[in-house]
């Protein structure tokens, strides 16, 4: 029997293991189990190449509780340690023998899906142990060892009985730690982390058949071969499917499609990434795509890694070039992560455009299920941008579809103002600009629907990119620029009549909110119409779409154009009214009725159009 001192520069090394090492205490079981994995997967390797004269079998990785002697154990059946292994790789704190052995192996071993890095996955068991034992027997032909420490740097090492190969870790469960004595807190863990490891994982057992055809078997709690590691050309649309219900069991929507990720220079990733149909609350489906390394889970946080706008999709990314901290958790600045990316970037860009391609009437059906997406990509990322322009579509409310080159050609002889820009229309609600978009329609111009949260900044982008075009919402103030000349009414009211109009109104309504307007109409047109600036509304939209966050810019005041139908019946009989009383409560009825029409009467002043309106019952 040896004794000695862990080989450490800090004497406390133990306390700032357990406080600060992993910012989460169950990491500790994930490590111990990688660490199984990769002592499992470096024994494959060296019988594969020879150096190993022992048969590998179908090893597995063993985890058990043991509630009466407050235990916890992670068996493995890979290469076990010599003592002097146990010196080496254990009582060194941050040598690696991963790193090591991938190193010694370079050449033969870099696909072998081995994960350890930092050498300190071992050290996270005294974050809940307060004792931790190791009796391992490698596969050479030494005696086992059996390692103790009880979580100061003081251990024993000696031989042992053990005469399978492989290493048994036994936790000591600290007194502030027993829930990691329970099975389902270990099956939800071992579930959480470990659920594509490339090793079965066995957990329990259970009953299989039935009567005497009953048999106990071994609980295989993960999927060693997910979808991601095949090849997509061995993969069916129901095994994408059936991978999508397996990651999110309890999701009973079914994806619109999947992007298959699959590269392995200049650096290494895997993946499948999901559309999934979006509701209105974006904030609520982010965070939903995995980060693996080497099929051990990571985060959930793919910040960086996954593009801004790809984050609302879902699925799993796996890619060993991703550098993490020691605890596994957060992205360091990295040029391989930028890369990474733009490599997702232009895979997303390039399936959407064969899928516009291949089939536009199904493109089209999905639209609404995946446009925030890619308007926030035409917005967020220049690459992205670059390609999108010849699948992204323009719906109108009419239901046809659009691409901005199409929807050019479609306009360009009917929707020129004169200044000669084409001119755009479009309707963020049909239901609340109905009678805006009547009237654009009989006039034989198309209405685009555009009605997501960050519509402005798209169509300020738009705007930018490509000269003399220009989006007015179908109840902007300049949308009678569009009419021809010809079709110009001649006014019922003289010059006089119309100033006299106009003076009435601007004393009744208040001027820091409505700017008056005089306007020969249609005859049969509404007699007053509520307009707004368009650049004003499309500040405060953006403003507002910001929320004070990415596209925040200010609070922008509430500004309407009131356009008064000089040739309405309504605007003659308030003209030649001579009852002053009279005159004000018709006209304020009617700026009202205007007012509700497009929900802009509210608080106050509904509470008063209601009561008023009662009384003429």
């Amino acid at each position: 029997m040896t004794s000695g001192k862990i080989n450490v520069t800090v004497e406390n090394i133990f306390p700032l293991i357990k406080k600060f090492l992993y910012s989460d205490h169950e990491i500790f079981l994930r490590e111990l189990v990688s660490n199984a994995t990769d002592a499992t997967l470096k024994l494959k390797h060296l019988t594969s190449i020879g150096e190993a004269n022992v048969e590998y079998g179908s090893p597995i990785i063993e985890v058990k509780t043991d509630k009466e002697n407050k235990t916890l154990h992670i068996i493995d059946q890979g290469i076990g340690m010599t003592k002097d292994e146990v010196e080496k790789y254990i009582n060194q704190v941050a040598f690696s023998g991963a790193e090591e052995f991938l190193e010694k192996y370079k050449d033969s071993a870099k696909d072998t899906g081995i994960i350890g890095h930092f050498g300190l996955g071992f050290y996270s068991a005294f974050m809940v142990a307060d004792k931790v034992e190791i009796f391992t027997k490698s596969y050479k032909d030494e005696p086992a060892a059996h390692w103790t420490c009880d979580g100061s740097p003081e251990y024993t090492l000696e031989d042992c009985d053990k005469t399978t190969r492989g290493t048994e870790i036994v936790l000591h469960i600290a007194e502030d730690s027993l829930e990691f004595l329970e099975d389902y807190k270990i099956r939800e863990l071992l579930t959480k982390y470990n659920k594509f490891m490339p090793v079965p994982i066995k957990f329990g057992t259970h009953e299989e058949g039935e009567g005497d055809n009953k048999v106990i078997v071994d609980t295989i709690i993960n999927n060693p071969n997910p979808a991601w590691t095949k090849q997509p050309s061995d993969l069916t649309e129901e095994d994408y499917q059936n991978f999508y219900r397996e990651l999110y069991p309890m999701q009973f929507e079914e994806p619109l499609f999947n992007i298959h990720l699959n590269v392995d220079y200049p650096f290494n990733l895997t993946g499948i990434l999901y559309f999934p149909k979006l509701t209105g609350d974006l904030q609520m489906q982010k965070d939903k795509i995995q980060l693996y390394q080497n099929q051990v889970f990571v985060t959930d946080n793919v910040e960086g890694i996954v593009p801004d706008f790809l984050t609302m999709l879902k699925g799993v990314i796996d890619s060993p070039d991703i550098p993490l901290n020691v605890s596994r958790s957060y992205l360091q600045a990295d040029g391989n992560v930028k890369k990474i990316s733009n490599y997702i970037t232009r895979k997303v860009a390039d399936k959407l455009k064969s899928l516009f391609n291949e089939n536009r009437a199904d493109f089209e059906a999905k639209w609404n299920d995946i446009k925030i997406v890619l308007e926030y990509g035409m917005l967020s990322e220049p690459k992205f941008s670059e390609k999108a322009g010849s699948f992204m579509l323009y719906p109108t409310v009419d239901d046809k579809f659009f691409t901005l080159d199409e929807l050019k050609e479609a306009t360009k002889d009917v929707q020129t103002d004169k200044e000669g820009n084409l001119v755009i229309l479009y309707a963020s609600n049909k239901d609340a600009q109905h009678s805006y978009i009547n009237v654009a329609k009989e006039k034989g111009y198309e209405i685009l629907l555009l009605d997501s949260p960050i519509v402005a900044h798209l169509i300020q982008k738009l705007e930018s990119e490509n000269e003399k075009l220009t989006f007015v919402r179908v109840d902007a103030d300049h949308i009678n620029n569009l009419i021809k000349k010809e079709e110009v009414e001649i006014s019922k009211l003289s010059e006089d009549e119309t100033t006299s109009l106009q003076t009435f109104i601007e004393q009744i309504v208040p001027k820091e909110k409505y700017s008056v307007k005089m306007e020969a109409m249609d005859s049969n047109a509404d007699p007053i119409i509520i307009t707004q600036p368009e650049f004003m509304r499309r500040m405060k939209e953006m403003s507002q779409s910001g929320g004070g966050g990415m596209f925040g810019m200010g609070n922008f005041p509430e500004m309407y154009n009131l356009v008064i139908n000089t040739n309405s019946e309504f605007a003659s009989r308030i003209l030649n009214s001579t009852d002053e009383v009279e005159k004000t409560e018709n006209f304020t009825q009617a700026l009202d009725l205007a007012k509700l029409s497009h929900g802009l009467l509210k608080g106050e002043e509904l509470t008063s159009f209601i009561k008023r309106n009662f009384k003429k019952i």
